[in-house]
């Protein structure tokens, strides 16, 4: 039988403490998002094929699991992606430009001021219509509804 050495034991200490900080750093939720202000020009610029994006925040609230608040700006006859469909609801509002957004069936256009909310599950998309780019503001948020809706979905 062999006796453990101090190596031995050196070795198993820093595997346990490392395997309880990995759980630990699993475990652990984001931090509630609190009272701040996001200056749109400090927000990164994130170039994407169809023109680019900046992502103010995504994060947990004291009454909602996620809010996420990000702004795209879409070339002249650019859409962000194909029509979709998702469990959270969210609401856009125009800044510049002329967008079509897709809901209920068809597309209507819209510009500067103008809000569309995409309600839980429906078929959704926007694009830009104008011959500017467009900047639209999404702000989205999940609640314990919507993973109870996200649940329900799957097949």
């Amino acid at each position: 039988m062999r006796l453990l050495t101090r190596r031995d034991l050196g070795i198993a200490l820093i595997s346990i403490v490392g395997t309880c900080c990995a759980f630990a750093r699993v475990d652990q939720k984001p931090a509630i998002l609190g009272w701040a202000v996001y200056d749109w020009n400090s927000i990164p610029v994130v170039k994407t094929d169809v023109g680019e994006s900046r992502q103010f925040f995504r994060a947990p609230t004291a009454t909602l699991d996620q809010l996420e608040v990000h702004a795209t700006t879409l070339e002249p006859g650019k859409q962000s992606h194909p029509p979709h469909r998702h469990a959270n609801e969210e609401v856009i509002i125009v800044d510049q430009g002329t967008v079509e957004a897709f809901g209920a069936g068809k597309w209507t256009r819209v510009g500067p001021g103008s809000v569309i909310f995409n309600a839980s599950n429906t078929l959704h998309a926007i694009r830009n219509a104008g011959t500017d780019p467009a900047t639209y503001h999404v702000v989205s948020f999940v609640t314990p509804a919507t993973k109870q809706i996200e649940q329900a979905n799957k097949p």
